[in-house]
């Protein structure tokens, strides 16, 4: 993986940087480097076209938190509990792709409940789930759309609020 130029930040509380990833080992290697800088309580919100890399990337994420069960695509179950294998945090993972509303429609997840004691992964999230945390990680998978085999990514990582504001995220290029 290569680094690519620091995103610039939204907002002043955001902390970010952009990566280019060549193929879907790699998108699966950035989720178990990203592994090592989670803990119970972090919210992780995935955002880019179908076939972008968010499943391979929370696979990675699974194989890096150490969690039972194969991750797949949550999309018809809307969300799977991975429980841990070891002694940390449970993952679950969210596809909100059918879901229409914000948080009031989420509400029946109860990521509230479990985002104390678990890493939430929330799949096409983006103006849903943000109330549950002012702290979170937003990834943004950007691919060359329409009839193509090119397998380059370009992902953006911005940590927002204060957990993630002296957290260096150019670890994840290494």
């Amino acid at each position: 993986m290569e680094a690519a130029a620091p995103h610039d930040p939204a907002e002043p509380s955001a902390n970010s940087t952009g990566l280019t990833v060549t193929s879907p080992e790699q998108m699966r290697e950035l989720g178990r480097r990203l592994a090592k800088l989670l803990r119970a309580g972090d919210l992780v919100l995935l955002s880019g076209e179908l076939g972008a890399g968010k499943t391979t990337l929370t696979r990675g994420l699974g194989e890096g938190l150490g969690v039972r069960g194969a991750v797949t695509s949550p999309t018809f179950v809307i969300a799977r509990v991975h429980p841990s294998l070891g002694d940390g945090p449970p993952l679950v993972h969210v596809d909100a792709y059918r879901l229409s509303g914000g948080l009031d429609e989420m509400e029946d997840l109860d990521l509230d409940v479990s985002l104390p004691e678990s890493v939430i992964v929330v799949e096409w999230g983006e103006g849903k789930v943000e109330e549950l945390t002012d702290d979170r990680l937003q990834l943004v998978i950007h691919r060359a759309v329409g009839d193509t085999t090119d397998e380059v990514r370009e992902v953006t990582v911005t940590g927002l609020g204060g957990r993630w504001a002296a957290t260096d995220l150019t670890v994840l290029s290494a």
